[in-house]
């Protein structure tokens, strides 16, 4: 799965895509896609990606307690 990081605008392949969408998890195992050499595995923080057209990442795959935020 591909993201775009926010500040640079590069592309990053998401390595863990069950991480990506577990409400839990603040940051996700990636790697920047820009050059032509294969760049070195990092941890990205799930609130500084966006989808590569620049759609925000959806609230339930940020927020554990999304459902409770919108009850009240």
């Amino acid at each position: 799965m591909y993201m775009r990081d926010k500040a640079s605008g590069d592309l990053v392949e998401v390595l863990d895509v069950v991480a990506m969408v577990d409400p839990c998890s603040a940051d996700v195992q990636g790697r920047f896609h820009a050059g032509e050499e294969l760049q070195d595995v990092a941890r990205f923080a799930k609130a500084g990606l966006e989808f590569p057209s620049g759609e925000a990442l959806p609230r339930c795959w940020l927020d554990a307690a999304y459902r409770t935020a919108t009850a009240r």
